[in-house]
């Protein structure tokens, strides 16, 4: 099972440990992530506000590169995904605009085919690798973790694009936090946005930083971690709780790295000591 793995800016730049976490799960499952050479921004979401056209031939460009290579893209970020799926999906069904794109394309030698499809490594891990390859793994199960889940606005919205999981009443990453031995836990606000977008808004930094540590303080009420399963929101909740804002202690985990140790890889393989909220607590759960 082989994919052109996407990892996004965010990540690159700012959590290795997503990355490098992501990568030591895939190649225990036996999947392979394959380098997108010359990869580049995936056109964000917030260009698609501003100039939609320049975003589509960033995305294009971008899926052309996994075309080339032959295999499906695999995504790490909720943000990444939405825009290159949508980008993906009307492309394929518009030839004029399919045609407008290309003409930017082949400036640099590129085409967009619409031969590959795009998803988030939580879609990957449930259609593709299946519920009971994943178990089979589990050699370590985190027995007694209470996880409150956070799924992320576009890891399910707009579900016109993304059409996974129920938006309104989600399961996915709950059932793969449960396979990893742990209990997902519903809790009031599970479905709120993490707030990161008002980070883009001039002075609303620290209403963001307000909305973010709300939903934290409930969380500790209910659960021991938060789990995400994008950069973004990742990055929101832990910075939330860094000076000079005080403390809530509620460590912020990727899901790769709570899966990895369930599958019994090491604590430091998984980038865990680089989370900046202290997730030693994880191993009272584990073996």
């Amino acid at each position: 099972m082989r994919y052109a793995f996407f990892v996004g800016c965010t990540t690159l730049a700012r959590l290795p440990s997503y990355e490098v976490s992501t990568r030591k799960v895939a190649e225990a499952l036996g999947v392979e992530l394959l380098d997108m050479e010359g990869a580049g921004c995936c056109g964000t979401t917030y260009l698609k506000c501003i100039d939609p056209r320049t975003a589509l031939a960033l995305a294009a460009r971008n899926i052309s590169i996994a075309e080339d290579m032959g295999v499906n893209i695999v995504t790490l970020c909720n943000g990444c995904t939405e825009v290159l799926t949508d980008a993906n999906n009307t492309l394929k069904k518009e030839v004029e605009l399919r045609d407008d794109v290309n003409n930017i394309l082949a400036e640099v030698d590129r085409e967009f085919r619409g031969k590959v499809e795009v998803k988030h490594f939580v879609r990957m891990f449930l259609e593709d690798l299946g519920i009971d390859r994943i178990r089979a793994h589990v050699s370590n199960p985190l027995e007694g973790l209470r996880v409150a889940v956070h799924y992320g606005c576009h890891l399910l919205k707009p579900f016109k694009i993304m059409n996974f999981d129920d938006p309104e009443d989600p399961t996915s990453l709950d059932e793969l936090v449960n396979i990893a031995g742990a209990v997902s836990i519903d809790y009031p606000g599970k479905l709120d946005c993490c707030s990161a977008p008002l980070l883009t808004i001039k002075r609303r930094n620290e209403l963001a930083t307000e909305i973010a540590r709300e939903k934290l303080s409930t969380v500790k009420r209910y659960a021991d971690i938060m789990v995400t399963a994008c950069p973004f929101c990742y990055l929101m909740y832990e910075q939330s709780q860094m000076p000079p804002n005080k403390p809530i202690d509620i460590p912020i985990v990727h899901y790769s790295q709570l899966l990895g140790l369930a599958m019994g890889i090491d604590y430091q393989d998984l980038a865990l000591n680089e989370n900046r909220i202290d997730a030693s607590v994880i191993k009272k759960f584990s073996k």
